[in-house]
């Protein structure tokens, strides 16, 4: 384990190398896109090259970064050619600590809290604008403004962007080598990620798309030592490709009290000693990142970039709706020999966006993967229930530790593979133990309100949240008794069907914005985009290869998931196995 950067998961190798690409049928953690020939380069002295004879160059990028580290690695390879290198930054020209602190307070919630709101400053905000003003170019030499703002000074000057993959970011948090904006003193980790969740990405973001056209160079943080470029010209390329023809983020992983050992014996290159596996941040795009590769060097930006330059394309007709926002998210929740979820349920429409500055809210399904015996999934309220009762059977057991006979309240159904269960935001549920959950959802992923988490402990040994007022200004109590399998539990068809092909369709909830596919075939099928991006995952077969009608061609292995833009315009999948291969495939209604 590295000092800057605390977890058991190794660093995304930095060349193809380094890595064995896994054979046909193996998931892949380190999927890439190529670029041309020479479009990537490494070390800092190529970056040094690439700086000389310019004046002043603006180094600017996300949280996170080690710029100290940074500047020195360039002054060295800079100094080393006769170059005098003046350094400035960033970090000098913020506003005192103490006035960012009370900038940011309102978008924070109360200390201890979960939740904040989404900030609706703007990132020159944290900075003094006369100490912007007064960066000037040295008279000789090469000026580096270096650091988060860089290109606030308003300077003349070509921006480099270093990026950094929101995992990594927080591995660093751990490790407290990362921290807020601005912040000198340390809070505990919850509050960390809770800023930089409503408040440095929210800024951040909004100023990566307002700089954009003054990028020329984009870099990749996150060996610290090592180092990636490319142009900004050459990235550019790059996306407008994965726009029109298909992509896939680069997936991470993260234990958890419920969580299981299904991912940590069906993926290669997980570290197996992990205590668990609860998450998989298959395509949570807030945090996932898309891994460029030329001449055998990997570069990994945000993904972010790609909707932010190519949004139309990538969402079609539903771009004027969601703007840069990606709609939809897969993520694994696996419980296979793990516990319980936490009885739990979303916040409605209304409420996260009043509370929270959301714009859309977290509907979920759980479509099962896969699952060993005795799989259940607790979805909807007893036909009984008593609102009144059950809140004070939880606050007594949240106040006294006490277990729950939680199946008096909440109703508990058999989990099989390929069931379909419908999560609208304001029901209660839970996954049970041994289940590898696919959770297709809307993109908002952290506002779950727990209400009994079957009096345990989190991997740090404390009590996990438990949120029961945000639960009762949510929970809808009408969705109980019998209403609950007639609504709640998809009732799956086939709607189409052809020569070794048919299509399913898994109904969701009128309230859900999203719909849901399955394509089952045996040789190859051909489908249309229809203006919609669509977001599939292999959920049985070994492997398929995707062709675009641009002539893109691509395995996806199973359980991978991928992502077909509405500009492709159509695609064929080719099933490499010799059973039915069987692809899920979730689009915007």
């Amino acid at each position: 384990m590295m000092n800057w950067r605390k977890t058991t998961q190794p660093l995304m190798p930095v060349t193809t190398e380094e890595r064995e690409l896994p054979p046909a049928g193996d998931y892949d953690m380190y999927p890439f896109a190529r670029l041309e020939a020479g479009s990537i380069q490494s070390g800092y002295a190529s970056l040094a090259k690439w700086m000389t004879g310019r004046n002043v160059i603006l180094i600017d990028g996300y949280i996170g970064n080690d710029w100290e580290y940074i500047a020195g690695s360039l002054e060295r390879e800079l100094s080393a050619t006769g170059v005098a290198v003046n350094l400035v930054y960033t970090s000098s020209l913020l506003k005192p600590a103490e006035e960012l602190e009370a900038l940011v307070a309102p978008f924070l919630g109360e200390k201890g809290t979960v939740w904040g709101r989404r900030a609706s400053i703007i990132l020159k905000d944290l900075f003094d604008n006369e100490k912007l003003q007064q960066v000037q170019p040295a008279a000789e030499g090469i000026t580096l403004v270096i650091g988060v703002g860089a290109a606030l000074t308003g300077l003349n000057a070509p921006v480099v962007y270093i990026d950094l993959p929101k995992n990594e970011l927080q591995y660093r948090m751990r490790a407290r080598t990362a921290n807020n904006l601005g912040k000198e003193q340390w809070e505990d980790n919850q509050e960390t990620y809770k800023r930089f969740y409503f408040v440095d990405w929210v800024l951040l973001n909004e100023y990566k798309q307002q700089i954009l056209p003054s990028i020329e160079v984009i870099a990749d943080g996150q060996w610290k030592e090592q180092f990636t470029w490319a142009s900004h010209a050459a990235i550019n390329k790059g996306l407008q490709y994965l726009s029109q023809n298909a992509f896939r983020v680069r997936p991470w992983f993260e234990a958890g009290a419920w969580g299981g050992d299904w991912m940590k014996e069906k993926i290669p290159g997980l570290n197996k000693e992990e205590v668990n596996y609860a998450w998989s941040f298959e395509m949570i795009v807030p945090e996932n990142g898309i891994v460029f590769e030329s001449d055998g060097k990997l570069l990994e930006i945000a993904f972010d970039w790609l909707m932010m330059k190519h949004s139309k394309e990538v969402l079609g007709q539903d771009e004027q709706r969601f703007g840069i926002e990606f709609p939809i998210r897969f993520d694994f929740l696996d419980t296979f020999d793990g516990g319980n979820l936490s009885i739990q349920c979303h916040p409605r429409v209304q409420y996260i966006q009043e509370q929270f500055g959301e714009t859309i809210t977290q509907d979920e399904t759980y479509y099962i993967l896969d699952c060993g015996e005795g799989a259940k999934v607790y979805l909807g309220f007893q036909d009984d229930i008593d609102p009144a009762g059950f809140r004070r059977v939880l606050e007594e057991s949240a106040a006294e530790n006490k277990a729950i006979d939680i199946e008096k309240y909440v109703q508990v159904h058999d989990a099989g593979k390929h069931d379909f269960f419908l999560i609208p935001n304001g029901t209660v549920h839970s996954s049970g133990k041994n289940n590898l959950v696919l959770e297709i959802s809307a993109t908002p992923y952290i506002f779950t309100f727990k209400m009994y988490d079957w009096v345990r402990l989190d991997l740090n040994g404390k009590p996990r949240p438990i949120n029961i007022d945000h639960a009762f200004n949510n929970l809808d109590f009408s969705r109980k008794g019998a209403r609950v399998k007639e609504e709640l539990i998809s009732k799956q068809e086939v709607i189409a069907s052809g020569e070794n092909w048919q299509l399913v369709h898994a109904p969701t909830h009128a309230e859900h914005f999203y719909d849901v596919h399955r394509i089952e075939f045996t040789g190859s099928v051909a489908v249309e985009t229809d203006g919609k991006c669509h977001v599939l995952m292999l959920v049985e077969g070994k492997s398929v290869l995707v062709e675009t009608a641009n002539g893109f061609r691509q395995r996806y292995n199973y359980a991978e998931t991928f992502a077909i833009p509405a500009a492709a315009g159509s695609y064929r999948i080719i099933n490499e196995g010799d059973a039915t291969a069987k692809v899920v495939k979730a689009f915007v209604k």
